[in-house]
């Protein structure tokens, strides 16, 4: 009797708090959190597959799988949550709270993130491009998420955010696969010029490094006050440039003073005053 009478209390219980309902619910919430998990990772492999297919640059990949996953659990979180009877409204009115909260504290480094997502989609340049943007010159090393790593000519690392990099003016020297290298020389008004541009011109077409194509250029720029002024124009890779640069002036110096054309510069003329 006193059996019986312990039964009916605990279906009694059971009843009138609905813990059978509650179990099932349970239940059903953690099968939609672990068949969703599940599925999340398979819809990630598979889109970083897709993208990988279609030659999407690697950080690329990753920063879209990692947000597309956060994207889906957050989803199945949400859903496996209301399956218990939890109301979501207010579960993603606290998430959205929460979002705008961390917004205001991290505003530089989600316009960085911003910057870097433009970065990978648009590419204005790529790893072991030479680029100058905010006053710094030199090879994109790494692009990253949040900044961008460039190795200077004289071998130093520059870190640039991308929020800046992204909304300010980029020169890509590697983009279209040749620099022009301006220089100037200047000569004595005593020099012929067809005999100077003769001159000059042979300095750039012996250099292997200048290029056929465009063809180099001398032309006369100004006739300034001590001296006639030309512009030489060699063209040359983004790899070369700097050898072409220094060579050109080292060689064109040789070459003047062979010529005997005289590389005017300025004098001091010292007045002695008889006591």
């Amino acid at each position: 009797m006193e059996t019986k009478d312990y039964t009916e209390t605990i279906l009694s219980f059971i009843h009138e708090y609905k813990l059978l309902d509650y179990a099932l619910k349970l239940a059903f919430a953690l099968v939609i959190l672990i068949v969703g998990l599940w599925l999340t990772k398979k819809i990630v492999k598979i889109t970083q597959k897709l993208m990988d297919k279609r030659g999407v640059d690697i950080t690329l990949q990753k920063f879209l799988g990692d947000l597309l996953s956060w994207a889906l659990k957050i989803l199945v979180f949400i859903t496996a949550v209301s399956q218990v009877g939890v109301e979501t409204t207010s579960f993603v009115a606290i998430l959205g709270a929460a979002g705008l909260a961390v917004g205001l504290a991290l505003q530089g480094s989600l316009a960085n993130f911003a910057g870097g997502a433009l970065i990978m989609i648009f590419k204005p340049f790529k790893v072991g491009d030479l680029i100058e943007a905010q006053g710094e010159i030199g090879v994109v090393k790494e692009i990253q998420i949040f900044v961008t790593k460039i190795t200077s000519p004289g071998n130093k690392l520059v870190i640039v955010p991308n929020g800046t990099l992204s909304n300010g003016n980029i020169k890509n020297y590697t983009e279209l696969g040749m620099l022009r290298v301006d220089l100037t020389f200047g000569v004595s008004y005593d020099a012929d010029i067809k005999q100077t541009k003769e001159v000059l011109m042979e300095v750039l077409t012996s250099n292997d490094k200048v290029l056929k194509d465009p063809a180099p250029a001398v032309l006369v720029s100004e006739l300034a006050d001590s001296s006639v002024n030309f512009a030489v124009r060699p063209w040359a890779t983004p790899a070369d440039y700097w050898d072409v640069y220094f060579s050109t002036i080292e060689a064109t110096k040789y070459a003047l003073d062979k010529a005997g054309i005289e590389i005017p510069y300025p004098h001091q003329v010292e007045i002695k005053k008889e006591a």
